[in-house]
């Protein structure tokens, strides 16, 4: 009797996020994808906050003066990533206040580093970057803690006209906010900011392996708390 013998490199090794994402249906992660930008497309659209308002007049002003020939790209640039940069804040912080504040510290720095950027990379990505790398900076010193962000802007949402609607995103809102902060950090960047796996890992500072298992991981539990049932379209029975 002849015996097979399978080596390691004979097997086909799946890992635990493959198995997670092919868990999932392609409908439940582009219906899960579709109410995370609903969700925070209601941050997006909303009229910014009067200080942010005057300090991106303050920053066109001062950055009209230049003449580099780049100075026009990063000034449009920089001034179309504000409702991003507020959106991104609000997720880290689930505070409106400390997000405002947030953002104007991060466009600060960007204007007095604008020589850092290198011209034709992903600006977005770099902005994030500055705003995420100054986040934890303050966690670090005590300035700030990471809070829950759980009900921080789920009033936002009664501007949604459809009650079931405003309910449903309700629920998506405070699913999120369960969600371990590193996975939502990751899950709403690709998700929601459109961002490549890499352009993320950039933002995040880690390898693009891991921001494919964060979005992975924090995809799946989401659905789990959102009663999705067996990964698929449909809820689970009550």
């Amino acid at each position: 009797m002849v015996k097979l013998q399978l080596g390691r490199s004979q097997v086909p090794m799946i890992s635990p996020d493959q198995n997670q994402r092919s868990c999932l249906t392609a409908a439940l992660r582009a219906h899960l994808g579709n109410q995370l930008r609903a969700c925070y497309g209601t941050l997006l659209t909303e009229q910014q906050p009067q200080r942010l308002l005057d300090l991106i007049k303050q920053l066109e002003s001062a950055l009209s003066t230049l003449r580099e020939p780049t100075s026009a790209a990063f000034r449009d640039g920089l001034l179309a990533a504000v409702p991003r940069l507020h959106t991104y804040a609000m997720s880290l912080t689930g505070n409106a206040a400390r997000a405002d504040d947030l953002v104007q510290e991060a466009l600060l720095k960007a204007w007095s580093n604008q020589h850092s950027f290198v011209p034709g990379s992903n600006l977005n990505a770099w902005l994030f970057t500055i705003l995420r790398n100054q986040f934890y900076t303050e966690c670090r010193k005590g300035k700030r803690e990471v809070e829950d962000a759980d009900g921080a802007a789920a009033e936002r949402l009664i501007e949604v006209p459809d009650q079931e609607d405003r309910i449903e995103l309700q629920d998506v809102w405070s699913k999120v906010a369960k969600l371990p902060a590193l996975q939502r950090e990751a899950l709403l960047l690709v998700s929601v900011h459109d961002m490549t796996y890499e352009a993320a890992a950039e933002v995040i500072g880690c390898q693009v392996g891991t921001v494919k298992s964060r979005v992975s991981r924090g995809r799946a539990l989401l659905s789990d708390l959102l009663g999705f049932a067996g990964g698929r379209l449909s809820r689970a029975a009550a």
